[in-house]
């Protein structure tokens, strides 16, 4: 198989490999790195997965990435390392399940992509003899699924910036018990100012000394991994290459951007309902093909998704023949009938979204989380609209036991605690604070990192 070049969504960067995209994170120009070329599994391959374990329909989907970087028996081993838990598909009715991507050590979807890069960048770096910083953003789960997977990892430093006040004590807790490799600073602001922030760090030339890359969905190390779930869910629910529904809550849409890459990939996806809250900038371009971000963006109890720009809406305007750049301004529009028939977009509000929590138990005993609802609400809004039936599967992005407050004061129920995080209520924090400035944040750089 030829090797698999990637290019920049703003078409100014030279074509880069697998592992150069992977340790670059944000491409030179500022754009996103995409797949030239995206390979292909044909309907026996994917027919094939059906008596796999999930680790080993990993090592098949990402083999078709990493043919000329990993042998076979090395990818293999990486999964199985990384996914040494389950994923439940959960049955509610008919042909209706919840795929919960909650089971791994952080109880949220982002551990899948964050293990596997773990891995992958800790087998690439022992070539290496110098230390590589992940500089990332968070607004819930990211940032404590990549501090807990790449902690301790040698000649790898981790710096994670987030809001303090737009995520839950679970969440924050994650991440600033850690220590070690691993840095926490609270930014006094939003998601999109600690990633804009983050982003402006990657093309700061008087930062070159440090060698920055990214563990935000603008990687693609973030985005392959997230391809998985989607052929393992089909590999367990779907046969004879019947189409399949799914209803992704969405933020900075990496989530839904590995469904679209597993649909161009091969997979008989016949329609993604993507699903936002009320920060609906997407929705709104759906509807008018006018793109405005939402500054500040919105705060919602599904707060991994108060994302007023998603990065990652430049990947799929590209993938659409688009451009669109790195400020959120449409250059050249994409093929926008072909967007709307692969994928049907709703926003959620709180209301609704409370309002799901509870008709879920109540219906279904079907216990779900903020963002889980949006997603589960989103469905039932297309199911409704559209008088689609067939395989539907929705997604669940974090534990139940991550948002306690919110499910209590809604269900009168204590969601049960996962055993990975137990411990965190007596454990200490320490993080740090600053405002959103980035000399500030330049100097902080400089002074934990500087060779």
């Amino acid at each position: 198989m030829q090797k698999i070049l990637f290019y920049s969504t703003n078409r100014k960067a030279p074509e880069v490999d697998l592992i150069n995209a992977l340790f670059t994170g944000q491409a030179p120009d500022r754009g996103l790195y995409m797949p030239k070329t995206i390979p292909m599994l044909s309907q026996e391959e994917i027919a094939a997965l059906a008596d796999k374990t999930y680790a080993q329909v990993a090592a098949v989907v990402l083999g078709k990435y990493t043919l000329n970087s990993l042998s076979p028996d090395t990818l293999l081993k990486l999964c199985e390392e990384a996914y040494d838990y389950p994923v439940p598909l959960e049955h509610v009715q008919a042909k209706t399940y919840l795929m919960r991507l909650d089971q791994g050590p952080t109880a949220s979807f982002k551990d899948f992509a964050a293990r596997m890069m773990a891995r992958l960048f800790g087998t690439f770096l022992k070539k290496e003899k110098r230390q590589l910083v992940i500089l990332t953003a968070t607004s819930g789960d990211t940032g404590s699924a990549i501090a807990n997977a790449f902690y301790a990892i040698p000649n790898i430093k981790v710096m994670v910036l987030f809001p303090p006040s737009e995520v839950s004590n679970r969440q924050r807790k994650q991440m600033t018990t850690l220590g070690k490799n691993v840095t926490i600073v609270g930014i006094d602001g939003k998601f999109d100012d600690c990633q804009a922030l983050v982003k402006k760090a990657f093309t700061d030339n008087t930062l070159k000394e440090i060698w920055l890359t990214s563990a935000n969905s603008i990687n693609m190390g973030r985005l392959l991994p997230q391809t998985v779930y989607y052929f393992y869910a089909y590999s367990q629910l779907g046969k004879d290459n019947e189409p399949v529904y799914f209803s992704i809550p969405s933020g900075n849409f990496g989530n839904m951007m590995g469904a679209l890459l597993a649909k161009r990939m091969g997979l008989p996806i016949e329609r993604l309902i993507i699903v936002t809250n009320a920060n609906n900038e997407v929705p709104v371009y759906f509807k008018t093909r006018s793109y405005q971000k939402i500054v500040p963006s919105r705060v919602c109890i599904s707060n991994a998704m108060n994302v007023g720009h998603p990065s990652n809406f430049a990947r799929v305007i590209d993938l659409y023949g688009g451009w669109m750049d790195e400020t959120g301004t449409i250059h050249q529009q994409p093929d926008i009938e072909h967007m709307r028939r692969d994928m049907w977009t709703i926003s959620i509000d709180d209301k609704e979204t409370r309002e799901t929590i509870r008709s879920a138990w109540g219906k279904y005993r079907l216990m779900l989380e903020p963002h889980g609802a949006t997603g589960w609400a989103g469905l039932q809004h297309f199911i409704r609209e559209t008088k689609t039936d067939g395989l539907m599967v929705s997604v669940e992005t974090a534990h139940p036991a991550k948002f306690p407050e919110e499910i209590e004061q809604l269900l009168s129920i204590t969601p049960p605690v996962p055993k990975s995080m137990i411990r965190l209520e007596e454990m200490k924090e320490s993080y740090l604070q600053l405002p959103i400035d980035y000399q500030r944040f330049h100097h902080l750089l400089l002074e934990k990192y500087r060779r």
